[in-house]
């Protein structure tokens, strides 16, 4: 019986910067709070599964470099209890790297990616002989050169390991990062075909469906149904979410609808945006794990 999950794909290192607002071109601002954290889907996933339960099987798979910034990451795997067997080291360049801005007068966050080793990941690099987990959580397509380009027949290396992924009895599942438009659209339905279940944010799911979602700079919940409901005409998803500040909505392949409305949290509470949409994400795969209904998973 198969157990547990596997994060595959996107491990970098985070240089987290908060700052009080972000400063107009020529001009300074000051850094109030820098930290060090592994970032990116495999590593988000694979860290909030284990906070939300310890003893949930969590293994990983990917590229980060032979460097101090890879040995990090490869401790963080040790600290939290993650089988890192299948997180490769590379001598051909860096760990990919992120310096993360975040403006605490706007709460938005703002990223400058060096992709170092990234660029050279491909389908090679996946191998899924032996792995035992139910589940393999996949990003971040627009982040690697290599994957995000043509492999084979496939239009896109993405297709290619979430097509060996599912032929090895594996659910699928895609993390997807908020970039231009119709880059969004090209990954997301080069990967439809391969997946069994979505969770992606308002904007993403508009792009992969070619639909508005948003109103006034808000999302409009029956467009963003609308939009769910067209991935799953391209492909044979279970069921597709999407997450945006005010709330999330998921639709099943039976055409059922479920819709949780978001919290207001005092801003003390809040740690952080950087990593919120894996957070979601993780949230939706634990309780998809466990049997619960999906509202609760929500």
């Amino acid at each position: 019986m198969r157990r547990g999950v596997l994060t595959a794909g996107t491990w970098c290192v985070d240089l987290n910067k908060s700052i009080p607002e972000w400063p107009a071109e020529d001009t300074m601002t000051t850094i109030v709070e820098f930290d060090r954290q592994g970032g990116g889907s495999g590593c988000n996933m694979a860290i909030d599964l284990k906070r939300l339960d310890p003893t949930l099987p969590v293994a990983t798979m990917g590229l980060v470099g032979d460097d101090g910034d890879g040995r990090f990451l490869l401790g963080e795997c040790d600290r939290y209890g993650i089988e890192r067997s299948r997180l490769a080291l590379s001598a051909a360049g860096q760990t990919p790297f992120s310096d993360c801005f975040n403006a605490r007068a706007s709460g938005r966050r703002t990223h400058f990616y060096g992709p170092g080793v990234a660029a050279l990941m491909s389908p090679d690099h996946f191998d899924f002989s032996g792995v035992e987990a139910r589940l393999v959580h996949f990003g971040l397509p627009g982040a690697h050169k290599t994957m995000d380009s043509p492999w084979g027949e496939d239009s896109t290396g993405w297709a290619t390991v979430l097509r060996k992924a599912r032929a090895a009895g594996l659910k699928t599942n895609l993390e997807m990062v908020s970039t231009v438009a119709s880059e969004v659209a090209r990954f997301g339905r080069s990967c439809l075909p391969h997946l069994d279940m979505l969770i992606v944010n308002d904007y993403e799911i508009g792009c992969v469906a070619d639909m508005e979602t948003r109103e006034g700079g808000r999302a409009a919940p029956a467009r963003v149904v609308e939009a769910l409901k067209a991935a799953l005409e391209r492909g044979p998803l279970d069921f597709a979410v999407a997450h945006f500040p005010e709330g999330a909505l998921a639709v099943t392949r039976d055409g059922g609808v479920a819709a949780v409305g978001s919290v207001a949290m005092p801003s003390d509470a809040i740690a952080g945006v950087n990593g919120a949409g894996d957070a979601f994400a993780a949230g939706v795969i634990y309780g998809w794990y466990e049997g619960w209904r999906l509202e609760e998973s929500l």
